[in-house]
């Protein structure tokens, strides 16, 4: 099966109806912690190649209580700022952003004011990296990272305020806020939450993943290509696209089947609770991937580059996620580097 793409359109390839809007109630305050963990394994080491600098000190990674109020934190802002998504669905587009496809409308930015404005309410100390203070554009992001990350700062909160701005303006309800939180480059809370299915979806280091509270893990039983369900990115950029469209031509006769949707910080969430076997996409930003990053290594899934097979970072922007089988996603990614759909159209095709 081959596809082509002549033009700009919207493309949504099998997704499963959205249930009706749901209008939960919006949190007004720091909610108390829902989860009572014990203890945490602190400072995954792929995280930990992300380049920042770590003190050797006592007091170089965060207590529990700590992670804990910050988990508390996000849940709450992101439940907060779902509201505001869901009730300007379909909201005019404003303007485009690097290009004519990369939509942006009055909400995004008022969500982002409502979460750092909540976040430094109760963390004045924190550092906030949201993707509309970033100029348009890959090298924009990628340097706003870098510096962040050069700076040493102790907590980070990296957010995307509507991930699937597209699907959001077009009146489609699949978007989600994606909040991801580091401590010293190490990745330690991360939510996800859409707010027209009202479904939260959290996790901190050590502590597991959960949706609604209960606890989720990434699918186990689907241990070859031909029973998985596989997720693609549909970028707004021509050339960040092609690569996902090469990936579905690869994959489609070998997989049960291939969906796009058009929320990265969603595919994750569904990776991690079992709905989808495994997401590529080969140009993403930390505030697409930080949150979902935390979501699928707590759900005992795997999270890596998609071209050089090394584990995620905050810097990784060819993503491949998939379940707790190493034989598929290892499979997976011998199939999508084969048909360069890890490789950018203005990339040379490397091996590195």
């Amino acid at each position: 099966r081959s596809m082509t793409m002549k033009s700009a359109v919207v493309l949504l390839l099998g997704a499963t109806p959205a249930a009706a809007f749901l209008a939960a109630p919006v949190s007004v305050g720091l909610p108390a912690p829902n989860r009572g963990f014990t203890g945490f394994v602190i400072g995954a080491a792929a995280s930990r190649s992300a380049g920042v600098a770590r003190s050797a000190a006592a007091g170089a990674e965060p207590s529990a209580s700590e992670v804990q109020q910050v988990l508390s934190c996000a849940e709450a802002a992101a439940r907060q700022a779902g509201g505001l998504i869901r009730d300007g669905v379909g909201s005019e587009v404003r303007k485009t952003k690097a290009n004519s496809r990369d939509l942006l409308t009055e909400v995004d930015g008022a969500a982002q004011r409502l979460i750092e404005d909540y976040v430094y309410g109760h963390f004045p100390g924190h550092s906030f990296l949201g993707e509309e203070s970033v100029d348009p554009g890959q090298a924009a992001s990628s340097n706003a990272l870098r510096a962040v990350l050069d700076k040493g700062v102790d907590w980070l909160w990296v957010v995307d305020p509507i991930d699937g701005t597209t699907n959001f303006a077009s009146g489609m309800p699949l978007s989600t806020v994606s909040i991801g939180v580091a401590y010293r480059g190490d990745l330690q809370v991360g939510v996800v939450y859409d707010p027209f299915q009202d479904e939260m979806f959290s996790a901190v280091t050590g502590g597991g993943c959960f949706c609604n509270g209960r606890r989720v893990h990434a699918e186990k039983d689907v241990t070859e290509l031909a029973d998985a369900v596989v997720i693609s990115g549909s970028p707004p950029a021509l050339n960040s696209m092609m690569p996902s469209l090469r990936g579905i031509n690869a994959l489609m006769p070998m997989v049960r089947t291939v969906r796009m949707v058009g929320s990265a910080a969603l595919h994750l969430a569904w990776v991690a609770c079992g709905r989808a076997s495994a997401y590529f996409e080969a140009d993403l930003n930390a505030w697409d991937t930080a949150a979902g990053a935390v979501l699928i290594r707590e759900a005992g899934g795997h999270m890596v580059d998609l071209h050089t097979g090394s584990p995620y970072t905050l810097e990784t922007r060819r993503i491949l996620a998939t379940n707790g089988n190493a034989q598929v996603r290892d499979h997976l990614r011998a199939v999508l580097v084969e048909a360069r759909a890890s490789t950018l159209e203005d990339d040379p095709a490397s091996e590195s």
